[in-house]
């Protein structure tokens, strides 16, 4: 095993750092995460007091199922009063070819981020993607280094071959990050509805990017069975040694909530938030 990979599996589970009520975020470090919020702004029955005590644990979030301003305008409301301190968001607008669309976000604490430029939804020349990634430029204020975020939520289809075909063409999309984002970092994060192990991120490996968490590590989305998690489908990917990465998890939240599955599905999410704590270069 590399001694990345070794460092990477290192994985916190919800222990020590991630309680309900942890201690405040470590100084010298930015906590970047990533989390499909099952229909955000839809439902009546969603918990934004829930999102927004595990949301209070990140300095900077991406937001996938996005359904409308007024869902991520009161997530951030619930961050802000979880925290005691000025959140700000940024949002796409509603994506898909059909009827059903999504909207992506980025939220984040006016103390650790701010927003540098770039914030675009991709053109998508060949129309390969229902719902193109979205991306910005921002700088992380703990250590002045800016960096550039990208996230998108791959389909979920009827055929497998419909994923696969998208997280093939990532490839043609990290070249249009690396290009529009020249000399800055890049991060692509959310939810692909794939295993990292699957072949059809091979054209993205070629590339030498690579996954922060790996099968080892669990599994993100919440099954119907109690206590259980099905598949690792969310993700950060980056060029290894482009940014200097510490720990790497996944926040299983219905335990820290106290909530069982079928209660976290129903009024917080059926995906669990990932994270990765951004060190200083």
């Amino acid at each position: 095993m590399s001694m990345r990979r070794l460092l990477l599996g290192l994985v916190l589970l919800v222990v020590g750092f991630f309680g309900v009520q942890a201690a405040k975020l470590p100084a010298n470090e930015l906590v970047i995460a990533s989390w499909n919020i099952q229909h955000l702004g839809q439902s009546s029955k969603k918990d934004y007091q829930a999102l927004g005590k595990i949301g209070a644990k990140f300095d900077f979030i991406a937001v996938q199922e996005v359904m409308n301003i007024e869902g991520i305008e009161a997530f951030k409301a619930a961050l802000e009063t979880a925290t005691g301190e000025p959140w700000q968001a940024m949002y796409s607008h509603l994506i898909g070819r059909s009827t059903y669309k999504e909207m992506y976000a980025f939220v984040w604490r006016e103390s650790a981020v701010e927003y540098l430029d770039g914030a675009v939804v991709y053109l998508d020349p060949g129309d390969l993607f229902a719902r193109e990634p979205y991306s910005a430029r921002f700088r992380n204020l703990k250590s002045g280094q800016a960096f550039a975020a990208s996230t998108v939520h791959i389909i979920y289809g009827k055929l497998i071959g419909e994923r696969v075909a998208e997280l093939e063409e990532l490839a043609s999309y990290w070249g249009f990050l690396e290009e529009i984002y020249e000399n800055t970092p890049v991060m692509l994060m959310g939810d692909f509805n794939m295993p990292p192990r699957h072949k059809g991120w091979q054209t993205l490996k070629d590339l030498g990017v690579a996954p922060l968490l790996v099968e080892s590590m669990g599994a993100t989305t919440l099954s119907t069975h109690e206590g259980k998690y099905a598949n690792l489908y969310d993700n950060i990917w980056l060029r290894p040694n482009s940014l200097a990465v510490g720990e790497v998890g996944i926040v299983k939240f219905p335990q820290l909530l106290g909530l069982t599955h079928k209660q976290a599905r129903s009024s917080v999410s059926d995906h669990a938030p990932i994270y990765m704590h951004l060190l200083k270069p």
